[in-house]
């Protein structure tokens, strides 16, 4: 999808001077990037794999879609070129050697194997990169090309399918996605956790938190979702009612955020159960200034808590942007904000029932101000 363009916001009329606090959103700052060098090559030798279980020919579902969708290079570049997500993983890597020197670590969802390769140059005495796509076959020979056969293992098939000869001592992956649980990739995690880690091992990153704001977002509502009230003189709104069910994935520009952000949900990767993945939480949002409010805004934190020192990301508006971007979740009503004011009420996030890998969301938000009030039940699915 398209970025916006940064552009001002739409003030309401004879209400005062608009304030610009630019504080930053969430609790966690900004990881150094710093790059480590100087780290020795390890000695490389034969590969092995297994195979992925496929039917071809099969009925496909849209879960397994998502398996043949990281199976194209595009996807994997643009992760390797989000410098926030790959830096910090590196650094956390390199820069914490005693988490990974001659231990055994397990890559769930490898793709290209990048954190494999940074484990064993780290001095980690075997990895297993397990991936389902076919960007496994890549994995054999990127990993084969960098000397580094001897202690990669590229297995291809699901976390939830394939063996191990031995339990491991750390799992690391990169599973978030959109809405931080978009794709579900987390339940593969804890599986791997409950079936391979040993007692007292370590999952990186090991926290991560969800949060929510609220943006003026006129423009963009007109262009995108009230358009289809009127084309060409013709009534499709029946189509932005689609539109509304889907939240969108864009970069929010910082100067349309109205209020403070709420941290909506912390999960400890080590401790949590798979159920904590569906939660509701309520929240609420105080105007920082006098303006419009269209729609809420979600993203997350990531940090990885046992390294020497603690190291994340985030991928809030104010923070430099990542691939995850944002996630937009537009109103029906659009409030009408004086400073100090709150829009209240809860939200719900569930896996889809027919697909798991989709996520449910259910928002109720109730707002009683001096220009507007609203009070509403919507829902939407990230799909």
């Amino acid at each position: 999808m398209g970025r916006r363009k940064s552009k001002a916001s739409h003030s309401i009329p004879n209400s005062g001077e608009v304030s610009k606090d630019n504080s930053d959103l969430g609790n966690s700052n900004e990881s150094t990037m710093v790059e480590v060098s100087n780290i020795s090559a390890l000695p490389s030798s034969t590969l092995a794999s297994s195979p992925c279980s496929e039917a071809v020919g099969s009925d496909h579902t849209s879960a397994d879609y998502y398996f043949d969708s990281y199976g194209h290079f595009g996807i994997h570049e643009e992760m390797l070129k989000d410098s926030v997500r790959t830096k910090t993983y590196q650094n956390a890597i390199y820069q914490n050697a005693f988490l990974f020197k001659d231990k055994v670590v397990l890559d769930v969802g490898a793709g290209t194997g990048i954190l494999s390769l940074f484990c064993a140059k780290t001095g980690a005495k075997h990895v297993y990169a397990v991936e389902c796509s076919i960007m496994a076959d890549t994995a054999i020979e990127i990993v084969k090309a960098n000397g580094y056969s001897n202690v990669v293992t590229v297995l291809k098939g699901k976390v939830e399918e394939i063996e191990l000869p031995s339990k491991v001592d750390v799992i690391i992956s990169e599973w978030m996605g959109y809405f931080l649980l978009f794709e579900n990739m987390v339940n593969s995690v804890l599986f791997a956790r409950d079936k391979w880690l040993v007692p007292g091992g370590a999952v990186l990153p090991d926290r991560t938190s969800l949060y929510l704001t609220a943006i003026e977002d006129a423009d963009y509502k007109l262009d995108k979702i009230d358009f289809w009230k009127n084309v060409y003189g013709f009534d499709m709104s029946c189509v932005r009612k689609q539109a509304m069910l889907e939240p969108l994935v864009d970069t929010v520009d910082q100067n349309q955020i109205v209020t403070n952000c709420q941290l909506l949900k912390t999960m400890d990767i080590e401790k949590m159960d798979s159920r904590d993945v569906s939660f509701s939480a309520p929240f609420k949002l105080v105007a920082q200034r006098n303006d419009y409010v269209h729609a809420l805004v979600a993203y997350f934190d990531v940090s990885f808590t046992k390294c020497h020192k603690p190291i994340g990301f985030s991928t809030g508006p104010r923070s430099r942007p990542t691939h995850w971007k944002q996630t937009v979740l537009y109103l029906e009503d659009d409030l009408t904000m004086c400073e100090g004011e709150a829009v209240t009420g809860t939200m719900s996030v569930s896996l889809n029932s027919k697909n798991p890998r989709d996520i449910d969301i259910k928002l109720t938000y109730h707002f009683n101000g001096k220009r507007s009030q609203a009070s509403r039940t919507q829902e939407y699915r990230m799909r």
